[in-house]
């Protein structure tokens, strides 16, 4: 198809990540309008949306859904408007009665029905000794996908003593987000983990008196963005927590990029990063963190938006967790901040020598470092001085 326009996966976007097709906007033989999207690819930390590089028709797809690709890879052809013709969209073999396009996916193991199943499915086929043309599929266009096949296994052998159950497909950003796990806390970082608690009466103080005025201005005042502003203040006290060990050289980093955790309604956990945090004010933080946030939950981010950070936060309180850890470091940084549930709680405190239980509203708070980066003593240090930071919050 020597005048047909090619479909090409972004190189730059999905450079340094494990992308795969997602899922296709078109089929085979529709219309499309060049620049129209044309199809999502998920990465290990965005979906990005591939837009039609040309008007036309689109003629063939060559990555489907769940097959893996690489930058700049090739997905699918495009006949430009003008050129197409009326064959159709894919010519059968001979001896076929029906076109490829129209045919159910799951016929046969062999020749071009096989190059229409994920690897994933192909891999689940070989491990349980199926033939693909005993799967009925439920994909698109009767594409046999992963859950197809689960769902054969457990039929013709169901396990003896276990609950009925299904499978669940590992999306791309599932499975990365194992594999960094595994590969930070077993294969790269001896993580350490200290523990200290913060008292945040003068922070919520301060949110109660400027929390319309922030809103006003376009930027709700929330806990995070205190968090935030005092990790910095530490990060200048303890600059190698702001750092990437190599073998050669311990990498000080100059400017504080922090990356935010954020839990995203469709399950997974995605790390927004704000850029030059030392350069803002707290309104510039809180404004930072409502945009990116607000991105990441209605799946908008880029994946510029996700490079780069220097150091993490965990603010798992919001969830309702007291305490995690060890909470793995994402790496290459060599420090996560982790910050739990804000809750009242009775402490002892001391007032011209007498002793007295007050209520309080404490939460804790814990630091876990590469142990080749940092020692106890600075992790200790770094949270003494966030600690601080908040509990000294100035009152204007």
């Amino acid at each position: 198809m020597s005048d047909s326009v090619d479909v090409r996966a972004p190189a730059e976007q999905t450079e340094g990540t494990r992308s795969q097709v997602l899922r296709w906007l078109k089929a085979i033989g529709d219309s499309v309008d060049a620049n129209e999207p044309l199809l999502e690819l998920e990465t290990d930390k965005v979906t990005v949306e591939v837009a039609a590089p040309a008007s036309g028709v689109l003629r063939e797809i060559v990555k489907h859904e769940q097959d893996e690709i690489e930058p700049g890879g090739l997905l699918g052809r495009i006949e430009p408007a003008g050129r197409q013709s009326v064959a159709p969209p894919r010519a059968a073999a001979p001896g076929q009665t029906e076109s490829i396009a129209k045919r159910p996916r799951a016929q046969g193991a062999t020749g071009n029905a096989a190059q229409l199943l994920s690897p994933a499915v192909r891999r689940l086929l070989a491990e349980h000794d199926l033939e693909a043309s005993a799967v009925r599929g439920s994909g698109a266009e009767g594409r046999i996908t992963v859950a197809d096949v689960m769902r054969q296994v457990e039929s013709k052998s169901p396990a003896v003593g276990l609950p009925p159950r299904h499978a669940v497909p590992h999306s791309a950003m599932r499975k990365r987000i194992a594999a960094h796990m595994v590969e930070s806390l077993l294969h790269t970082a001896p993580h350490v983990t200290t523990v200290f608690e913060a008292d945040m009466s003068a922070v919520l103080a301060h949110r109660k008196r400027h929390q319309e005025a922030f809103a006003q201005r376009g930027a709700p005042l929330t806990v995070t963005a205190y968090l935030v502003a005092a990790a910095v203040t530490a990060i200048r006290t303890v600059p190698e927590s702001n750092s990437r060990w190599t073998e050669a050289a311990l990498e000080i980093f100059d400017r504080i990029e922090i990356g935010i955790a954020t839990a995203l309604d469709s399950g997974g956990l995605i790390v927004p990063v704000i850029r030059n945090v030392e350069a803002l004010d707290l309104f510039g933080i809180a404004h930072s963190l409502a945009h990116l946030v607000g991105l990441a939950r209605e799946g908008r981010l880029q994946p510029s938006d996700v490079r780069g950070g220097t150091f993490s936060i965990s603010n798992h309180g919001v969830s309702g967790s007291l305490l995690a850890t060890p909470i793995v470091i994402n790496q290459p940084q060599s420090a996560i901040l982790g910050v739990g549930k804000l809750q009242k709680r009775a402490v002892v405190i001391e007032e011209q020598g007498e002793e007295r239980i007050v209520v309080k509203p404490m939460c804790y708070a814990t630091l876990t470092i590469d142990h080749r980066v940092m020692d106890g003593q600075q992790a200790n240090r770094f949270l003494q001085v966030f600690t601080s930071t908040l509990e000294r919050w100035p009152s204007d």
